[in-house]
C-alpha cells in the first residue's frame, strides 16, 4: 500500500492516558505497578502474572543500555554528529549499545523496561515514558503503559527491505533542500516505497506478542500509535509534531498498519526539510513506534504544559493549557485553548498558587470516531463558555510538571489528558523545552516598537517577543508551498509542521487559531521568527501584498500594524553589574511583560499601576459591575463577554485585579512590589464600560475626583472594598507577601487618617502580617507636612510627575506649557530633598517612581547623593541608568 504525499498530521500524545489507574490501584491491561519489577506484567484484575513476552522476546532480551547523557537528561545530543562518528559506512550505529558495544536486538521492549539513557534503542520518547513509568509512578505522576518498537527493528527493516540505498540516493541532492516541490516529490517517493516494502517476519510476531500482552487480546482495546525517533526531543532541538501520531488505534490490523505509517513518517517533507537544516545526518537517525494505551479523553480534556515560561523563559511559574477532547487540538493548532500560569513557590507553600487565566475560545475538539481513527466537531456554547480544566486539576497538574522537572533537572515540555470516565489525570509525554531554556543568561534582547499610534488590523497570542514586517503571503494549503518567496509574512487560517519548509523563510507569521503551545508556536521559537496566533480573523483583514508589521515585543498580546512600521531592535551583554549607592526598581504596571521584565537586574517593582490592570483586564467600571442587573442589554452583553469564566461581576472585578497584581508580584518574588491603588481621574473611569452614567464632567480632573478623595468618599467605598479583597487575597490566600500598597493623591492629614480607617475595615490594617502603607508624595502638601504625613505611613514613593506639575503650576498634557516641565527645576528638587530629609528622620522609606529618573540619569545621581532608598525606573531605563551611577 502506497502513503500519500500528505500524512495527517496526529503527532499529539495527550489524547492517550490510563484508565482506571491511581498511585497503588490499576485496573486494566498495559500498566505496570511501580513496586513490581519491570519485567511484570499484570491483567484486568491488577493481579501479577509472570511476564507475558514471546519465546523470541525472551531469547532477546539483555540487560538495559546507557548511552551518553547531556544536562543531567540523559538524552544523546546528536547534533553535529557528522563531526563525531566515523564515516568508513554509512549504516548507523544507533542500535550499539553505549556501554561495551553489546548489541541489543530486541525489536519491541515494554515502556516500563526503559530508561531515559535508552534513547539509541527506542527514541527519545518512548525512554522518556519508560523513565516516568519507573522512576515517577509512585510518587503522583501517572504514565501510560505500553511498548516500543526498536531502533534495531527500523534499522532492520531498511537494511533487509533493500530501502537504505534507495532513501540515500534521493536525499543526496542539495536541490531539494532549496526547491518546495522537489522536496515533495522526494519525500513522497520515500514513504511509498516504506509503504511497499513488508515488515520482517520475526518483528511482525513480536509486535502481535506485545500487542496481546498489552490488549489482552481484545480488539476494541485501543491504542495511541506515535513516533520516537533517536534524534528528538533534546535540549536544543524538539523535532516538535515532526512524525506522526495516531489515535484510537483499534485491533491488531490497525496497529499494524499504523506503525507502518509512523516508520515512513520519519521522511516527511517537514521532517526531511527539519533535519537538514539542524545538520542531522538522515541516515543516522532511527525512527521508533511508541504504542500507548488509550482513556476518554475525548470526553475530558487534554492539553501541554510548560515548567517556565515559554515567551520570556522565566523559570518559577508552570504554564498550563487545556481543551476538550483530545489534545491534538491544543498541540496542532486548530483550537485557541485556556490558559493558566501557576506561582511554584506558592505552590510548594500549598497556596492558591494560579495567579493568572485566560479563557480561549475552544470551537472544536477531536474525538473518537466510531470504528476507530478521530474526527473534530465543533464543541456547544457551554464548553465555549466554561474552562476546560477546574483550578484544582490545573494545580495538581503543576505539582506533576514540578516533579518532572525536578528529576530530569532542566525545564521541560510535557502533555497530558484527563479521562471522561474517571476523572484521573495522567502524564503521557515529557521532553526537554528546547528554546527559552536555551537562552544565554545575561543577555538581553531587546525589541521596540519606534512607531505609536499605528493602525491596529488585528491581534492575537503573541509567541516570542520579536518584531517583524513585510509583504502579507495568505496561503489557504500546503500545496501554495512554491508561491511562498522569502521574508514574507505568513498569513494562514492554522500551520501545522507540514509547513516548517515555507516558516523557516517567512519574515513573520499570522494564523487565524492555535494557542503558544502549538507545533507552529514551538517552531516559530525555535526559528526565531515572530508569530501571532489564534486572531480569529485575520485572513479576512489581511489581504495578499499588504504592507505590515507584525509585533510581539508589547506583552501576551501580538499586535498586527498597517504598513511597515519603525521598529528597533538592541542586544545587551550585561556582564556583571556592580553595585551602586541605592536600589534600582521598576515601574511596571502591565503584567503581560512582568515575567520579561522581572528577568532584568532590579530590587523589586516600585510602582505597580491598578488603573493599568483595570483598564486592560477588567475594562468596566465598578459601579456599573455593582449594579450589573440594572444595565441595558447592550451594556450587559459587553460586560458578560469580558467576564466568561468568572462567577458573576464581582467575581469578576476582584480576581481579574488578584491575578493581575499577583502576576506582576510573582515576577520579582520575593523582592518587593508597591502596588499604587487605582489613580483613574473622572475621565478615565467614563471610558470605561458603563462609566458614563456613573462619573461626573469635570474641568480639570487632572485635581479633581481621584485618588484618596475617592476612597474615602460614600460613592466610591464599596468599589473600593472590592480592590482591597482582590489585595487582601493576594497577600493571603495566594501567599504573595511582598506586595504593599501605596496610596495616592493624599491631599490632607485627615484623608490619611481616614485612608487608614478604611484600610483596617476591609481586614488589611497597617503593619499587621507585614503589611506596609506607602504614600505617593506627589503635592505641595506633602512637602509641607512631610513628617505629619509619615506618621500615618510606612513611607514615601515620591510620584515626581505630579509634583512638579503642581509645584510649577501645569498642566503636563497641555502642549503649550509643555517645555516648562522639568522635574530637574530647583524648586522641585527642593522639595525632593524636603521629603527625603524628612523621611530620614523618621527612619522611614523613601523612593521616587516618577518620570525624572528615566529620563535624566544625572537626577537619579543626585538622588542617590541625597541618600533616597530607591529610584523606580522604566524598565527600558534600568540597565542605561544603572550603568551611568556604576560609571560614576
Amino acid at each position: 500500500m502506497a502513503v500519500h504525499s500528505k500524512m495527517p498530521v496526529r503527532r499529539t500524545a495527550a489524547a492517550v492516558a490510563l484508565t482506571g489507574m491511581s498511585a497503588m490501584s490499576y485496573g486494566s491491561y498495559g500498566f505496570v505497578a511501580p513496586q513490581m519489577p519491570s519485567s511484570m506484567t499484570r491483567t484486568s484484575s491488577a493481579s501479577s502474572t509472570a511476564p507475558a513476552r514471546s519465546a523470541a522476546s525472551s531469547a532477546r532480551a539483555v540487560p538495559s543500555a546507557a548511552p551518553v547523557a547531556v544536562a543531567g537528561l540523559g538524552l544523546l545530543s546528536l547534533a553535529g554528529a557528522s563531526a563525531s562518528r566515523s564515516k568508513k559506512s554509512k549504516k548507523s550505529v544507533v542500535s550499539l549499545r553505549a556501554r561495551g558495544g553489546e548489541e541489543d536486538t530486541r525489536v519491541c521492549i515494554p515502556l516500563e523496561e526503559l530508561r531515559n539513557t535508552d534513547v539509541e534503542k527506542v527514541g527519545g520518547k518512548s525512554a522518556s515514558l519508560g523513565e516516568m513509568i519507573s522512576q515517577l509512578s509512585d510518587v503522583g505522576v501517572p504514565v501510560p503503559g505500553g511498548f516500543s518498537t526498536t531502533a534495531f527493528a527500523y534499522k532492520e527493516f531498511l537494511d533487509k527491505g533493500g530501502i537504505n540505498e534507495f532513501i540515500n540516493d534521493k536525499l543526496s541532492d542539495e536541490s531539494i533542500y532549496e526547491d518546495v516541490d522537489k522536496l515533495m516529490k522526494v519525500g513522497k517517493e520515500i514513504r511509498d516505497k516504506i509503504m511497499d516494502t513488508p515488515f520482517q517476519e520475526d518483528f511482525e510476531e513480536e509486535l502481535k506478542a506485545q500487542w496481546q500482552r498489552v490488549s489482552g487480546g481484545d480488539e476494541k482495546f485501543t491504542f495511541a500509535v506515535r513516533s520516537s525517533a533517536t534524534a528528538e526531543d533534546l535540549p536544543d532541538a524538539s523535532f516538535a509534531g515532526q512524525q506522526e501520531t495516531f489515535l484510537n488505534v483499534m485491533g491488531y490490523k490497525d496497529m499494524k498498519e499504523k506503525v507502518h505509517l509512523v516508520f515512513a513518517s520519519l521522511f516527511t517533507d517537514r521532517a526531511i526539510s527539519y533535519r537538514h537544516d539542524r545538520g542531522f545526518e538522515h541516515e543516522k537517525v532511527q525512527l521508533c513506534a511508541t504504542c500507548q494505551k488509550m482513556v476518554r479523553s475525548e470526553t475530558g480534556s487534554a492539553g501541554v504544559m510548560f515548567s517556565l515560561d515559554t515567551e520570556s523563559g522565566f523559570k518559577d511559574v508552570v504554564f498550563v493549557t487545556s481543551a476538550y477532547g483530545l489534545g491534538e487540538t491544543v498541540v496542532g493548532g486548530t483550537v485557541n485553548p485556556d490558559e493558566w500560569y501557576v506561582f511554584k513557590p506558592t505552590l510548594a507553600e500549598g497556596k492558591n498558587s494560579i495567579i493568572s487565566r485566560t479563557m480561549g475560545s475552544k470551537l472544536c475538539k477531536m474525538i473518537y470516531k466510531a470504528g476507530g481513527g478521530s474526527e473534530t466537531v465543533d464543541t456547544s456554547d457551554e464548553e465555549q463558555n466554561s474552562w476546560s480544566a477546574s483550578d484544582e486539576e490545573v494545580k495538581a497538574l503543576a505539582e506533576m510538571a514540578v516533579k518532572i522537572e525536578k528529576h530530569y533537572g532542566r525545564p521541560m515540555d510535557i502533555e497530558w489528558a484527563r479521562d471522561g470516565d474517571d476523572g484521573k489525570l495522567y502524564i503521557v509525554q515529557a521532553r526537554p523545552e528546547t528554546v527559552a531554556s536555551q537562552k544565554k543568561v545575561g543577555v538581553i534582547e531587546e525589541y521596540k516598537m519606534l512607531e505609536k499610534g499605528g493602525e491596529k488590523i488585528a491581534e492575537g497570542r503573541a509567541v516570542g517577543k520579536r518584531i517583524g514586517s513585510g509583504e502579507v503571503n495568505i496561503l489557504t494549503s500546503i500545496d501554495q508551498m512554491s508561491e511562498f518567496s522569502e521574508g514574507e509574512v505568513l498569513v494562514a487560517d492554522m500551520t501545522d509542521p507540514d509547513w516548517e519548509p515555507i516558516m523557516k523563510k517567512a519574515g513573520a507569521i499570522i494564523t487565524n487559531r492555535g494557542g503558544r503551545t502549538c507545533h507552529a508556536a514551538i517552531i516559530a521559537r525555535e526559528l526565531g521568527i515572530p508569530a501571532i496566533v489564534g486572531c480569529g480573523d485575520a485572513t479576512d483583514r489581511v489581504s495578499k501584498g499588504d504592507k505590515v508589521t507584525v509585533s510581539c515585543a508589547e506583552g501576551d498580546t501580538g499586535y498586527i500594524y498597517k504598513g511597515e512600521l519603525k521598529f528597533e531592535k538592541k542586544v545587551q551583554d550585561l556582564g556583571e553589574l556592580p553595585e551602586v549607592g541605592l536600589k534600582i526598581m521598576m515601574n511596571v504596571g502591565n503584567p503581560e511583560t512582568a515575567f520579561a521584565f522581572g528577568q532584568l537586574p532590579n530590587e523589586g517593582i516600585g510602582l505597580a499601576r491598578l488603573e493599568f490592570v483595570i483598564n486592560n483586564a477588567i475594562g468596566v467600571h465598578p459601579k456599573a459591575l455593582l449594579n450589573y442587573d440594572t444595565l441595558d442589554g447592550e451594556t450587559k452583553e459587553l460586560v458578560d463577554e469580558r467576564m466568561k469564566g468568572y462567577d458573576g461581576p464581582k467575581d469578576f472585578y476582584v480576581k481579574k485585579i488578584a491575578e493581575g497584581v499577583a502576576t506582576l508580584a510573582a515576577s520579582v518574588y520575593p523582592k518587593r512590589i508597591i502596588v499604587r491603588l487605582s489613580d483613574f481621574k473622572s475621565n478615565e473611569y467614563k471610558s470605561l464600560i458603563g462609566g458614563e452614567q456613573y462619573e461626573p464632567d469635570e474641568e480639570n480632573p487632572m485635581i479633581g475626583f481621584r485618588g484618596c478623595g475617592r476612597y474615602t468618599d460614600p460613592f466610591f467605598e464599596e468599589c473600593f472594598a472590592m480592590e482591597l479583597e482582590a489585595v487582601k487575597m493576594v497577600r493571603g490566600e495566594m501567599g504573595l507577601k511582598n506586595v504593599e500598597i501605596m496610596i495616592p493623591f493624599v491631599r490632607t492629614l485627615d484623608m490619611a487618617k481616614d485612608v487608614n480607617e478604611v484600610l483596617e475595615k476591609n481586614g488589611l490594617k497597617r503593619g499587621e502580617d507585614g503589611l506596609k502603607v506607602n504614600m505617593m508624595a506627589e503635592l505641595p502638601s506633602n512637602v509641607f507636612l512631610a513628617e505629619e504625613f509619615l506618621e500615618y505611613f510606612d513611607g514615601f514613593s515620591i510620584g515626581s510627575n505630579d509634583l512638579t506639575q503642581l509645584t510649577l503650576g501645569l498642566d503636563r498634557d497641555s502642549g503649550l506649557v509643555a517645555q516648562y516641565f522639568d522635574e530637574r527645576n530647583p524648586a522641585v528638587m527642593k522639595g525632593l530633598e524636603t521629603l527625603i530629609k524628612a523621611a530620614k528622620k523618621k527612619g522611614k522609606y523613601v523612593g521616587i517612581c516618577g518620570q525624572g529618573p528615566s529620563d535624566h540619569p544625572d537626577l537619579a545621581k543626585w538622588l542617590m547623593e541625597q541618600g533616597i532608598d530607591s529610584v523606580s525606573l522604566n524598565p527600558d531605563s534600568v540597565i542605561p541608568t544603572w550603568q551611568f551611577l556604576a560609571k560614576k
